[in-house]
């Protein structure tokens, strides 16, 4: 029985200290992974949303959204307006605790 119980925690030792290992090794290749040069297509993939970023800043909105973007964007809106009422939908809405 005393042994029975011994070997269930050891295997549950063994199976704790295996996830530790596998987490630990898990974020070590992340950080080593930062560390050298990206893959050309992770570098082009990074380098499409920075330009992306800098587009839409300048166009302070979407990029390249036509006139059925806008007027889509204005029905649901619009829509969302009536169903919960009136406000400002765009922004995030802001809590006061008491």
């Amino acid at each position: 029985m005393i042994l029975r119980q011994l070997l269930r925690l050891s295997s549950l030792f063994r199976s704790t200290v295996s996830v530790h290992l596998r987490r630990n090794i898990g974020l070590s290749a992340i950080v080593f992974n930062k560390t050298k040069e990206l893959d050309p297509v992770q570098k082009l993939f990074l380098d499409k949303i920075r330009e992306y970023n800098t587009k839409s800043k300048q166009a302070g909105g979407p990029v390249d959204a036509g006139p059925d973007f806008q007027k889509d964007m204005n029905e649901s809106l619009a829509r969302l307006q009536r169903a919960y009422g009136e406000g400002d939908l765009t922004k995030f809405p802001e809590f006061k605790f008491e």
